[in-house]
């Protein structure tokens, strides 16, 4: 099972392995301070389409829907998600927990992301 935390959020003893999910550094945080694991900024949103979404619960719909597209459509994001849930898988029973930046807990790619490394093949 995957958790997700904000990266503004304390790191605990409980997230296990901390993966980073944001194409760019989280803002006035340091890499000592968000003490992640692993970066894999090639699973998140292009800038286009994050620019193109602003988080609005009115746009989230479509922004899955496109998201997904993305991931699965050719080129780093694709072979990235590949290494990302075998990475996933390979850790077992070890807590993974996908860090986010964004502000909005309800509507954001670590959600999406999420549901998609959990997804059986």
């Amino acid at each position: 099972m995957i958790n997700l935390k904000r990266a503004y959020e304390k790191p605990s003893i409980e997230d296990g392995i901390r993966i980073l999910v944001d194409r760019i550094w989280p803002r006035g945080i340091s890499k000592q301070d968000l003490q992640i694991d692993k970066w894999w900024k090639e699973v998140a949103p292009t800038t286009e389409l994050r620019k193109w979404f602003q988080h609005d619960p009115g746009k989230f719909t479509e922004f899955k829907v496109k998201y997904m597209e993305e991931l699965k459509s050719e080129g780093t994001q694709k072979a990235s998600l590949k290494e990302l849930k075998k990475f996933v898988k390979e850790q077992k029973s070890r807590p993974i927990t996908f860090i986010y930046a964004v502000k909005n807990q309800e509507y954001n790619h670590a959600i999406i992301l999420k549901e998609i490394v959990e997804m059986e093949d």
